[in-house]
């Protein structure tokens, strides 16, 4: 079959896990972690499929309405952590979820199931649940309509794929409880992002640009959790944004952090997601505070460190892997024991900053929420919804013309309060338009610190809130992290300074300058509560408005029909008869629309090898060397697998099988199944 017959265009082939090591030199480090260098805890793992709907949904991170799926190429997942001093004691969840955004309505949701089936051993103040924050998840999740109109509306299906594979992933990582061994390690990784807004940068002070002389914070940082002097989980912290995948493409992805964690379990640890039981290793690359960071080197949307955004992802995905692996034993430092959380629900809209953190000795208050022209214009650097639209970053010129608009209809009181901000959209007098109380945490899981927040906090605004907690509770600053897009999404975090520049995080620092200096008093506080043990006063959050937004008319299936003169399962285009390694495999089936059964768990593809009289799969949906691309005219769907063969492919008989569930004209679900012919790999 010739490459033009295809309706992607072709990607580098890429290969294994040869180049950076493998499972031997992981192997190699392992005597290396030694329980005397870590504390024993007890742990749970798991890993859970919240992938979701492949076809027809808007994809969240962008905001570009022309980004909708088409197809998949990796699965998302969601990586659970359960930390606890002994099976009795209060714990500590913490999911990686790869998706966009975390939003309050997934926390909701998700608590509720928790509750459901575990009583009160998971709440709203022992839990967080972080987005690695990829732009090619579909999305349509939010409950605000700030967030879900751009993606076409509110997407219940895919709410429930997110929502049920967190769930799955606490339930294993609730019932693998076991003894093991934690440790903290630090290293650094200085080839995986650059900082995208400068000249907001250069705007703090001299002693913060010095201490990151790149832009960008290079820390990596991770939880290290052993048993048996045997590494079993991996929870690593680093600042880059997931967008190394560009708003052109439109196959759901979790981009380089997902690829980072599918690397270092799949190909060199060798775990097989569908093989069912919990996995011998979990790795989470989750992150921290990566608002201004970007893993386009070149400062383009899909260029840097090469012009090809598929290999930029597995480049990058393996810088963030290697900087965890190469801390595997090296340097760690016990965790100590105890857990306690603290937790607070902050009207964000309004909060009375004190002069001990304004910096000019005055008292402020933030605003209610609003965007700016900046922000309209989308980061230029990755790209995304500004694109078409007239607007532009401060240090590209800025927006004099909507300004002078701006003068005109917004009410003084507003423009005052968002300072040097150009507002545009004023979404904070629009009910319920976006989230106006925000969770916060504070969890300390020994002599360890972890801040939650959901916002997107630049590397200085995140080097401020290590700052004032370290001094608040008197531990290194090395001793805290602090971690964005968690449990709700508020858009960015800028210092004051930054947010002169109106750049575009400064024009989504949707709660005006003051916004930074009111969580650093938030943090504050949460750290004297947590130092005295006195109990906090969480407060509450706002009225759950999940399902409250329409839902999107589009990729909703109501009945399945094969191609004209075919059965569904049908292979349209069979693959040739022989291949070698490098080369493209492509077969078409007539197929059915996905998003009836999104096969939690399980896969719409299988790549198989002989082995004597039995056929073995090697490859799945779940697998960087595959795709599955659906292309749907009305109730017709046909499935496009595409196999780039990788570097150590056992030479032999290899078949493509599809698998899937179509909808018939009752609404019932019925499987179908298709397999092409055989062919040789050589």
């Amino acid at each position: 079959m010739s490459e033009t017959h295809t309706t992607v265009s072709r990607r580098a082939v890429l290969g294994g896990a040869a180049a950076l090591g493998g499972i031997a030199t992981l192997q190699s480090l392992l005597p290396a972690v030694a329980s005397a260098q870590s504390t024993p805890m007890y742990v749970g793992r798991g890993i859970g499929d919240m992938t979701g709907e492949p076809l027809g949904a808007g994809m969240n991170g962008y905001a570009d309405t022309e980004q909708s799926s088409v197809g998949l190429h990796l699965r998302q997942r969601a990586r659970a952590f359960v930390f606890a001093d002994s099976p009795s004691s209060p714990r500590f969840l913490h999911v990686t979820a790869e998706i966009g955004l975390m939003f309050q309505s997934i926390q909701q949701e998700v608590l509720r199931r928790l509750a459901a089936e575990f009583g009160d051993t998971y709440h709203e103040g022992n839990v967080a649940l972080t987005a690695t924050h990829t732009h090619a998840a579909p999305g349509g999740t939010s409950g605000h309509p700030m967030v879900d109109l751009s993606m076409g509306g509110f997407r219940p299906v895919t709410f429930e794929a997110n929502c049920a594979g967190i769930v799955d992933a606490v339930r294993m990582a609730h019932h693998d409880l076991a003894p093991s061994e934690v440790g903290v390690t630090t290293g650094v990784l200085h080839d995986a992002g650059v900082n995208r807004s400068r000249g907001s940068f250069e705007r703090d002070t001299p002693e913060e640009r010095a201490h990151f002389p790149e832009g960008i914070d290079p820390r990596s940082q991770s939880l290290q959790i052993t048993r048996g002097g045997r590494l079993v989980g991996v929870l690593n912290w680093f600042a880059a944004h997931a967008t190394s995948m560009t708003a052109e493409n439109r196959l759901a992805s979790s981009d380089n952090k997902g690829y980072a964690a599918w690397h270092w379990e799949r190909e060199v640890a060798g775990q097989d997601y569908l093989a069912g039981g919990t996995p011998a290793l979990v790795t989470a690359f989750a992150q921290t505070n990566p608002g201004d960071v970007s893993p386009n080197l070149d400062l383009r949307p899909g260029h840097g460190p090469t012009t090809d955004e598929w290999l930029n992802t597995r480049i990058t995905g393996e810088r963030q892997f290697a900087a965890a692996r190469d801390q595997v034993g090296r340097g760690v430092r016990p965790l100590g024991g105890g857990i306690d959380v603290r937790h607070r629900w902050v009207d964000m809209s309004a909060v009375e900053v004190r002069p001990e953190f304004t910096g000019d000795g005055r008292s402020h208050r933030t605003a209610v929420a609003a965007l700016g022209a900046a922000f309209a214009s989308g980061s230029q650097e990755d790209g995304g919804g500004g694109d078409e639209l007239p607007f532009a970053e401060g240090d590209r010129g800025g927006n004099p013309a909507v300004k002078a608009i701006t003068d005109v209809v917004v009410p003084a009181w507003l423009r005052e309060a968002h300072g040097a901000k150009d507002v545009l959209l004023p979404v904070g007098l629009v009910p319920h338009a976006i989230q106006r109380v925000y969770p916060f945490h504070l969890v300390r899981l020994g002599t360890h610190y972890l801040f939650c927040l959901g916002f997107e906090p630049t590397v200085v605004a995140g080097l401020r809130l290590r700052r004032t907690l370290s001094a608040e509770l008197g531990v290194p600053e090395d001793h805290v992290t602090v971690q964005g897009y968690t449990n709700a999404y508020g858009h960015y975090v800028t210092t004051p300074e930054e947010y002169s520049a109106q750049n575009y995080e400064g024009g989504a620092t949707a709660f005006g300058p003051w916004t930074l200096p009111a969580i650093q008093q938030i943090a504050a506080d949460l750290a004297r509560a947590m130092r005295s043990g006195a109990p906090d006063d969480p407060g509450s959050p706002e009225r759950d408005l999940t399902g409250q937004i329409p839902t999107s008319p589009l990729g909703n299936p109501l009945v399945d029909t094969p191609a004209p003169l075919r059965a569904f399962g049908d292979v349209l285009d069979q693959p040739l008869g022989e291949y070698r390694v490098g080369q493209r495999v492509a077969v078409r089936f007539s197929g059915t629309h996905p998003n009836s059964d999104l096969r939690r768990g399980d896969t719409y593809l299988a790549v198989e090898r002989r082995d004597g009289d039995r056929w073995v799969r090697v490859h799945d949906d779940g697998d960087w060397s595959t795709m599955i691309v659906f292309e749907g005219l009305l109730t017709v769907t046909n499935a496009l697998v595409t196999w780039d063969i990788p570097p150590g492919t056992v030479p032999g008989e290899y078949r493509v099988v599809y698998t899937a569930s179509g909808r018939g004209i009752d609404g019932g679900l019925f499987p179908v199944r298709g397999e092409s012919r055989a062919f040789g790999v050589r």
